[in-house]
């Protein structure tokens, strides 16, 4: 199998929004909003539609067109804010611009939309900016002893809109990894905070598999310092990361509606069972997510990457081990009397 590289994964109406935004035209996205009733589904959806829609001015010519559409003005905050996002990864020097400019975006939505979490979510996004937390929303206390100030009010919006929605919790583990001063915790704050939610995340949440994109992390930073530890995969097959993972395979792959799984959680979790030596279920999540794939984690937990590799290789060795593994141990038909 070779795989495919699509942001839309298996959501052929996002598909069609995206080739659609990248031609110019916004109509197909203004029909899939105004269609889109899961509000874990529209945000995601606007999220992935404001990474495409962010080099061009397709948002600007659709709420000049339609002055009164809040799903324009809405996604022109996402717009808004993926560019400041962009800005800060890039050190451009007018990142405080673009900031400024998402942030007001978002206010503007949250005031004329107060049931939509997006907006509260754009804010939670701009947090990343704030390293130094200058700003007080960024800095509130946790009611969690163990973690550090943050914006958990920000948080705490998003959650009374849409209790567990997934980007708001990973824009919080965003926050924690872009603060490098002690009192922040560093990345013992990023293991808590994915601990802590994972304990008391519902089943059929993807928030169960945030430990093991903490996990993730500590690999990638230990990556770019040099120090990984040439055993580092066994922590996969040990507890408590192994009963993390079987914990999100068991009660968030086996009862969701397949549509609303992100196609990044999915890889997670592939990746975590077979590193975890949890070859059948791994083998499961594979077929589950055919013909896609994704980039990450799996360039993030290659040591050996070379050229354009950006992980591949190892995403088809761990597809092809498990899928063998699972074809050995199935059961085999008796003989026909």
């Amino acid at each position: 199998m070779y795989p495919v590289y699509d942001p839309a994964g298996s959501d052929d109406d996002l598909r069609v929004a995206l080739v659609e935004l990248r031609a110019g035209r916004w109509s197909a996205t203004r029909n899939l909003l105004s269609a889109t009733r899961s509000l874990a589904l529209r945000t995601s959806r606007t999220q992935v539609l404001a990474v495409a829609a962010a080099g061009s001015d397709v948002m600007d010519v659709w709420l000049a067109e339609e002055s009164d559409s809040y799903d324009a003005q809405v996604m022109r905050a996402r717009v808004f804010v993926e560019r400041a996002l962009r800005a800060h990864r890039q050190q451009h020097p007018a990142v405080s611009e673009f900031e400024t400019r998402g942030r007001h975006a978002a206010q503007m939505a949250a005031h004329r939309a107060p049931h939509d979490p997006v907006p509260w979510v754009c804010l939670l996004a701009l947090a990343q900016i704030d390293v130094h937390q200058q700003r007080p929303e960024h800095r509130v206390p946790s009611s969690e002893p163990m973690l550090p100030p943050g914006p958990w009010q920000l948080l705490g919006e998003v959650h009374r809109r849409d209790p567990f929605n997934r980007e708001a919790f990973h824009r919080i583990l965003q926050v924690l990894l872009s603060r490098d001063a002690p009192a922040s915790g560093g990345l013992a704050a990023v293991f808590d905070f994915g601990r802590w939610v994972a304990s008391w995340a519902p089943a059929g949440s993807p928030l169960l598999l945030l430990p093991a994109y903490a996990q993730v992390e500590q690999c990638r930073q230990q990556m770019q310092r040099g120090r990984v530890h040439p055993l580092w995969r066994r922590q996969w097959a040990e507890d408590p990361l192994r009963s993390y993972t079987r914990n999100a395979f068991h009660h968030w792959f086996k009862t969701t509606d397949p549509s609303l799984r992100s196609l990044t959680d999915l890889s997670h979790l592939a990746y975590a069972l077979w590193a975890g030596h949890q070859f059948v279920e791994a083998a499961q999540v594979f077929t589950s997510m055919e013909p896609y794939a994704t980039r990450e984690p799996w360039s993030s937990v290659e040591d050996q990457l070379s050229g354009d590799d950006t992980g591949q290789e190892l995403m088809l060795r761990a597809r092809r081990e498990s899928l063998a593994y699972a074809h050995r141990k199935a059961p085999r038909a008796g003989p026909r009397p």
